[in-house]
Parts: C-alpha cells; sequence; structure tokens
C-alpha cells in the first residue's frame, strides 16, 4: 500500500477517535450514573491516548495528521444521536454508546480485513480494536444499571 493510502486511512481512525473522544466527553458531562460517568471518562482519555498512536504513524508515513472532529460520517451522526439523547436521560445515552461502539469496532475491524495495509499498522488497530470490544463488554455488563 502507498504511503498516501496508510495516512489516509490512519486520518480516518483519527477523525473518528476525536469523535468519539468528544461524544465520551460530553456523556461523562450529562450522565447522572456514577459507574456510566467513569467509564465514559476513561473511554474519552482512551480515545485520546488513541489518537496519539494514530498520530505517531501517520508521521512515521510522511502525513499530516487531520485535526478536529469530522463534520460527517456515520460516527459523526451516532455521537450527534448521543447528544440528543441527553434530552431524554441516561438509558438513552447508554444505548447511543453502545450503538456508537459497535459501529467503532467494526471500522476497526474493516481496517483490520485490508490486506494491504503495513503490518505496525495493523498491530496497532488490532490492539486498538481489542481495547474497544473489551469497552463494550464492559459497558454492556452495565446494563442494569437503572435498575
Amino acid at each position: 500500500m502507498e504511503n498516501d493510502k496508510v495516512v489516509s486511512v490512519l486520518n480516518d481512525l483519527l477523525t473518528k477517535n476525536y469523535d468519539a473522544e468528544k461524544g465520551y466527553k460530553e456523556a461523562a458531562e450529562k450522565i447522572e450514573h456514577t459507574a456510566l460517568k467513569s467509564y465514559f471518562e476513561n473511554q474519552a482519555q482512551n480515545r485520546y491516548d488513541f489518537g496519539h498512536e494514530i498520530k505517531a504513524l501517520i508521521s512515521k508515513y510522511g502525513g499530516e495528521p487531520d485535526k478536529g472532529t469530522s463534520i460527517v460520517g456515520d460516527l459523526h451522526r451516532t455521537w450527534i444521536a448521543i447528544r440528543d439523547a441527553f434530552a431524554t436521560g441516561d438509558q438513552a445515552i447508554y444505548d447511543e454508546c453502545i450503538r456508537g461502539e459497535k459501529a467503532f469496532s467494526e471500522e476497526y475491524g474493516e481496517v483490520l480485513n485490508d490486506t494491504v495495509i503495513p503490518q505496525d499498522v495493523k498491530d496497532m488497530v488490532r490492539k486498538q480494536k481489542e481495547s474497544v470490544d473489551k469497552a463494550l463488554m464492559s459497558l454492556k455488563s452495565m446494563e442494569d444499571f437503572s435498575s
């Protein structure tokens, strides 16, 4: 894969991490449930950390990291849905975060399925996907938070 394509894939993931980080920060500010608030704060930090890992690889492949969140895209719409869910309470925020994490995991899976992605990029993407999947399982385990 030529470097421009690697950089493009990485910048796409970077932008989606910016979106997720912002969404989780907003969710943490709005949610009442203490365990979910802590979860959201941790995930915002994870996405921040993911971003730095991605930026390092973008630089390695001769690219310039994108700055800021996306204006369009599925994950952006997901985080807007989370913002809209704030009006309807913790359960709606929780449900939208589950949906967002599933979409995020799928996005990482698509990158891993690309047979021409360099191994170091695959290794980083795999590690981040495993973290996302673990976080999703943790979030799902809190499903009964409203009981």
